[in-house]
């Protein structure tokens, strides 16, 4: 990114449980939302952070199991390897499909049984039955479906808590899609997911909460709206979100 964006101004106060699944449901012009993941999500942080002069935002509180991720005393390592990142496009290693599950865990000092771990991690990702005997090929001969849950399977076998994912399915196909979405409920018994989207029906169909976004001039996002996703569809308490979900704009 060749300049800083907007701020993003809230104090989201978003509380997600254990084991469940929140969908970012975003109204947002082009490249907004992967700024809004990385920094409401605090992945990462591009920019330093100078609270005095352009806050993006409110302090930087954001907590995970509690702790501000951002506290002088963190170790941001750490809460990477414990937050792990499906990206857009699928993005798997000029490696062997095995490295790619192995590799993760291997310089995150892992003394197990690998060949134990990859498969587990494959099967996770629904993915096993179609590399069992090719474990040795190139990541980059998978399909695009493949190769997107080969990434989950390596974000997985570094077993995070916290699974950020940024519409993964937004490349792929309507029969990988459902894959995806598949997976996703199926993850969702081990792990917390959240995930960006600007599809609404994906929404409805994987997401426990849901929670909405939109832009105005001065910010690039902005929580308009969350809750459990049965009563945001069903029963919008925000104006803009009724008129988001029934077509009137976006």
């Amino acid at each position: 990114m060749s300049q800083q964006p907007k701020a993003t101004r809230a104090s989201l106060g978003l509380v997600v449980e254990d084991g469940a699944t929140l969908m970012l449901l975003i109204c947002l012009a082009a490249g907004a939302l992967t700024f809004l993941l990385y920094q409401v999500l605090a992945l990462t942080h591009p920019y330093p952070l100078d609270y005095g002069e352009a806050p993006l935002v409110d302090q930087a509180m954001r907590l995970f199991q509690g702790q501000n991720i951002y506290a002088e005393d963190i170790d941001a390592v750490e809460v990477r390897r414990r937050i792990g990142m499906v990206f857009q496009k699928p993005n798997p290693f000029p490696k062997s499909i095995y490295e790619n599950v192995a590799w993760g865990a291997r310089i995150n000092g892992f003394q197990g049984d690998m060949d134990a771990l990859v498969e587990q991690s494959l099967r996770q990702a629904a993915l096993w039955d179609d590399v069992k005997d090719k474990l040795q090929q190139s990541g980059l001969s998978l399909s695009g479906g493949q190769q997107q849950r080969l990434c989950i399977a390596r974000t997985i076998a570094v077993r995070p808590d916290i699974i950020l994912m940024d519409e993964p399915a937004s490349a792929l196909d309507p029969i990988a899609t459902l894959k995806i979405e598949d997976l996703m409920r199926e993850l969702a018994q081990n792990y917390t997911i959240i995930v960006v989207t600007h599809n609404m029906q994906q929404a409805g169909r994987v997401s426990d909460y849901t929670a909405f976004f939109m832009m105005d001039e001065d910010r690039a996002g902005y929580l308009v709206e969350y809750g459990p996703t049965k009563r945001i569809f069903t029963s919008p308490a925000d104006e803009r979100t009724e008129g988001y979900i029934t077509g009137r704009f976006g």
